[in-house]
């Protein structure tokens, strides 16, 4: 359904009940619904099935959305960008929203199917707003009962013929331009998407860029948000596309966002980069975990196993279960999983992996897409849910 347009403050009467976490796990389809009344929110994965269209497969999608009567505030489709048109159009029809904000990453190469997978995470129970300026959806938000909650997505350039990093500026702008018409600063960021064109040309030049915008917004490494780079084209032909989610709390004397490190690696801004390798978000009645892009990277900051696709993937998995253990969580508590792979061809090693742990119903995209250095094969990002404070 369209987002709502009148703000509402529904969603912040404290709760009645405790959060439920229910899960339905079918073939193509991964559903996790987080109920914490009167708020409710649905992540769901669509993969494609054997031998099925675009339309077949974005009808899937909105039978399992419609009974929710929910809005979407994020959703993020892998994916070849010659599919993007017919594919958003009919996104935009079956979920009968013609604002729907969606982030297109193509990568390397998408399986025999044109769409890898879709992400799309929705709100019911509380009303969704869309933030426009001269009639450009900006964002989307939403309130629980201790946080407005902010997704500007997608970020893209408007001038695709200047540099990389002119547009990578440029992106950033327009992100400060998307939070602020929720009332909120680069302070609030919890999490970030940066999907480059040519990473490996110019990550370093991002950087560079990311870096100085955030310390002239006084963003410190113990306060920066959670954040995946990968590799992938959109279909504007723009040098970067970007997402992100702020959160500000109602009572800016509780503190909702907690910045996690990894108890494996060393913080990424050791090495340069301007991310926390986690940030945990208390909502109520449940907490959620944002882990960032992780890959195969040793405590010093330089690529583990390095030629080996399937110990990279091991090392990873490592890292992140550790992750999710420091915040008192597993595997088990994933609502969303995005598995990256430098050659397409190495994603049985990861079902391999996910067969040999019995986590074979995860909520996971597997995507083509280049990692940020020559010599990682792999990363894998994720998001876990779980009821209780």
């Amino acid at each position: 359904m369209p987002a709502e347009i009148v703000p509402s403050r529904d969603s912040t009467e404290p709760c009645a009940a405790p959060a439920r976490i229910r899960r339905q796990h079918g073939d193509g389809l991964k559903l996790v619904a987080v109920e914490s009344p009167p708020v409710t929110e649905l992540h769901l994965t669509v993969t494609p099935m054997r031998g099925e269209s675009i339309n077949a497969m974005a009808q899937r999608l909105a039978e399992a959305l419609n009974p929710w009567d929910a809005t979407v505030v994020r959703q993020i489709v892998f994916g070849s960008a010659a599919a993007c048109p017919a594919t958003l159009k009919t996104l935009r029809q079956v979920l009968d929203d013609p604002e729907l904000p969606v982030a297109w990453v193509e990568g390397t190469g998408c399986g025999d199917h044109a769409i890898a997978g879709i992400q799309t995470h929705a709100i019911a129970g509380a009303r969704v707003r869309t933030l426009s300026d001269n009639g450009r959806p900006l964002a989307r938000t939403w309130e629980d009962a201790l946080a407005t909650h902010c997704v500007v997505n997608p970020i893209l350039p408007t001038r695709t013929q200047a540099t990389p990093p002119e547009q990578a500026r440029e992106v950033f702008e327009n992100l400060q331009t998307g939070l602020a018409s929720a009332g909120m600063t680069m302070k609030d960021l919890a999490r970030t998407w940066f999907y480059l064109d040519g990473i490996l040309s110019w990550y370093d030049d991002f950087n560079r860029v990311r870096n100085d915008v955030f310390a002239h917004n006084e963003l410190r490494p113990h306060s920066l948000p959670a954040s995946t780079g990968v590799g992938g084209r959109n279909p504007m032909g723009a040098a970067l596309a970007a997402a992100v989610w702020a959160v500000r709390p109602h009572d800016q004397a509780v503190k909702v966002m907690h910045f996690a490190p990894s108890p494996e690696q060393c913080p990424a801004s050791s090495y340069g980069s301007a991310f926390s390798r986690a940030v945990e978000i208390s909502s109520a009645e449940f907490r959620r975990l944002l882990v960032s892009g992780t890959a195969s990277i040793a405590r010093d900051g330089k690529t583990e196993h390095i030629g080996d696709a399937r110990a990279q993937i091991e090392r990873s998995m490592q890292v992140v279960g550790a992750i999710l253990e420091s915040r008192r969580m597993t595997f088990t508590d994933t609502a969303f999983a995005t598995a990256f792979f430098k050659s397409p061809a190495d994603a049985p090693l990861f079902a391999d992996w996910l067969a040999r742990h019995g986590r074979q119903s995860m909520p996971v995209v597997c995507a083509g897409c280049d990692i940020c250095r020559d010599n990682l094969l792999f990363e894998i990002e994720l998001e876990a849910v779980q009821a209780g404070g």
